[in-house]
């Protein structure tokens, strides 16, 4: 099991910060890490793209004081390609930023066509070899490439400790191949927007704003009927059982089989409170299956339905 520098697990839910300067200041930024710390949460996410770099250098200044109990994570390469000069480049601002001399995982934040892995994790085993970075991960990767990546990892002696899928009730695409690929693998999950982007709060139903309503990527993403019943169903079924459908979203998604540890966010800490939630929330089997039938279920990769 992946561990802090003082042995501590990464905990259920990653806490990611990619609000941290940009739509969440430094105070509230500072009172969700503060929410976070107090529920348990020792996996904290960011990247060097984040705010324009504001996000590492928040993150870098709360993290100081209980460092070697923490996980923290950041990523690389997601402009420029992933060539060696850019990785490197890339990750010396980041440590700069974090002002830190080791980063527990550097992801590379897509996969890049143009750049031969050997060259990507050369520049990655140097810098675990050289101990700036104690695991390697991969974010927005296909099966087949964590896997191609993987055997060109084994070349420099290195591995591929854990990756960052899409997952929710509404993108489920994860499920076919990558969760098996991973627990196969003993790879750790930490997918990202178990939120469906804001979609599963309900919060547009009832004519809220956020990042559907603002960022074009994120409403073609989920502008989907089907997507916008099951946030409806959810909304519908929280309310039934006295909770917020963002506690139920988030506990479904922690209780998939392959055990993945969802990265959640916000933008105040008053926001984060009903995913930090989901920690506690009793998500039973039927319950389970109960929301599972809100979603499409993506066919298994044979697609030979009826072996299902």
């Amino acid at each position: 099991m992946m561990t802090s520098l003082s042995g501590t697990p990464l905990s259920p839910l990653t806490f990611g910060t990619m609000q941290f300067g940009g739509r969440a200041d430094a105070a509230e930024s500072r009172a969700m890490f503060d929410a976070a710390r107090a529920a348990g949460i020792t996996h904290f996410d960011t990247a060097y793209v984040y705010t324009e770099g504001a996000s590492e250098t928040l993150l870098g200044e709360m993290a100081q004081k209980d460092r070697e109990g923490l996980i923290i994570a950041t990523k690389a390469a997601y402009n420029g390609g992933s060539g060696r000069d850019n990785i490197l480049t890339g990750f010396a601002t980041s440590q700069q930023r974090l002002q830190m001399d080791m980063v527990d995982i550097l992801y590379l934040h897509r996969f890049d066509d143009d750049t031969p892995l050997q060259e990507t994790f050369d520049a990655l085993a140097t810098l675990k070899h050289e101990g700036r970075i104690r695991h390697i991960g991969v974010s927005n990767f296909a099966a087949w490439q964590v896997m191609k990546a993987q055997a060109v990892a084994a070349q420099f002696d290195v591995r591929i400790d854990i990756i960052q899928p899409m997952h929710s009730l509404v993108k489920r695409q994860s499920e076919v191949e990558i969760f098996p690929m991973a627990v196969d693998q003993g790879i750790e999950i930490a997918p990202y927007s178990p939120l469906g982007g804001g979609l599963l709060t309900g919060k547009y139903a009832s004519g809220g704003t956020g990042r559907l309503t603002e960022d074009s990527r994120y409403a073609a993403r989920y502008n989907v009927d089907w997507m916008r019943d099951a946030a409806v169903k959810l909304t519908a079924l929280a309310s039934d059982l006295g909770t917020s459908p963002a506690t139920l979203a988030v506990a479904w998604a922690m209780a998939h089989p392959a055990r993945p540890r969802p990265i959640i966010s916000a933008r105040s800490a008053e926001q984060l409170a009903p995913s930090l939630a989901a920690l506690d929330f009793d998500m039973t089997a039927d319950l389970y299956e109960q929301i599972t039938g809100f979603s499409v279920t993506p066919p298994p990769a044979t697609d030979r339905i009826e072996e299902a």
